[in-house]
């Protein structure tokens, strides 16, 4: 059987989202914290990691003092309202469900070492996948559970239509008590699947995104104006380029070729009216970066992780690189001054 790897971790929000579901069903979560050797005020740290070992003892053991394996759709709840801030960061920089579920698989990644959501469209559906690190965890519920639930209700908050769940699969045996299976992902339930996976409405990738009120709006996709006031009047060129930089950090791999396309410019006009305003791409892109960056660090809501990915970094430690060549301290040491 395969092993854990004793360096897989998980951020503290999992396991704080798995404490109050233990809660919630009367289990003696205290005692079953020092049982697994975690430091609840450890929980405190958003960066802080646990082991994945820990926190699946954790979790087996909250379970069974709790007498319900249903742990990981109350868990999942928890993380999806845990993680509305970040679903409210990428409303502003996406139009349609497409655009989002573009993004989801990297949004996953900040959680830790347990796996990845994966989207394939599968005839008059889209198909989200759940492929955990650790393979014997797909005939355990609590895994699958957690991300699926979570998933579910993402992705049914996102749209002015609803997008109900139209048939759920799942890699482990048939329980004997459907009841909160069936409320969550509705009655299409199949068991002992190859993966474990959500079926969804394949039109409803082209669903636009619930816009946010203006007020709100403003608080989050204000900063370009706030942050470069003095160009954006004067230089609409620069003005866009901006925003269109915010706008697509989410993805990752920003380069000259993608932003010009976007901008329905070539490279070499890009490049020319950089050169113009005695600028480059690079320096553009820096900047954007580090002044957003001190604008999320201000959430104290968003953790380290969740901004480098907002930044467009792979991994924290690019980003915290990266943030002290510009302000001369790290992101933690900034948020804590």
């Amino acid at each position: 059987m395969q092993e854990l790897d004793p360096n897989w971790s998980l951020h503290s929000a999992v396991v704080s989202s798995i404490i109050q579901a233990g809660e919630h069903l009367g289990a003696p979560v205290s005692a079953l914290l020092v049982k697994v050797g975690i430091d609840k005020h450890l929980l405190k740290d958003a960066e802080h990691l646990f082991a994945v070992s820990q926190v699946f003892e954790l979790a087996e053991l909250i379970a069974e003092h709790s007498q319900t394996q249903d742990l990981g759709l109350y868990a999942g709840r928890i993380s999806y309202l845990d993680g509305l801030h970040l679903q409210l960061y990428m409303s502003t920089v996406c139009k349609t469900l497409r655009d989002y579920l573009n993004l989801m698989p990297s949004t996953l990644r900040i959680i830790g070492d347990i796996g990845e959501v994966l989207m394939q469209a599968d005839k008059q559906f889209i198909k989200l996948q759940w492929h955990p690190l650790w393979q014997p965890s797909t005939q355990q519920r609590f895994l699958s559970d957690m991300l699926l639930t979570s998933s579910a209700a993402i992705v049914d908050s996102l749209c002015l239509m609803p997008i109900p769940v139209e048939q759920a699969h799942f890699t482990y045996p048939e329980p004997k008590d459907l009841t909160l299976l069936r409320a969550t992902f509705g009655d299409k339930l199949s068991f002992n699947q190859a993966v474990s996976c959500l079926y969804f409405a394949r039109e409803s990738l082209d669903y636009p995104l619930t816009r946010l009120s203006h007020d709100l709006n403003a608080s989050f996709s204000r900063p370009v104006e706030l942050l470069f006031s003095e160009d954006a009047p004067k230089d609409i060129f620069l003005h866009d380029l901006r925003q269109t930089l915010l706008r697509l950090l989410p993805q990752g791999e920003i380069h000259i070729d993608r932003v010009a396309e976007e901008l329905n410019l070539s490279r070499r006009t890009l490049q020319r009216r950089l050169s113009e305003r005695d600028t480059q791409f690079l320096q553009v892109l820096q900047q954007v970066r580090a002044d957003r960056a001190l604008r999320y660090l201000g959430d104290k809501r968003l953790s380290v992780t969740e901004i480098a990915f907002l930044l467009g970094y792979s991994e924290q430690g690019s980003f915290s690189t990266a943030f002290k060549s510009w302000h001369g301290v790290s992101p933690l040491e900034y948020r804590q001054r």
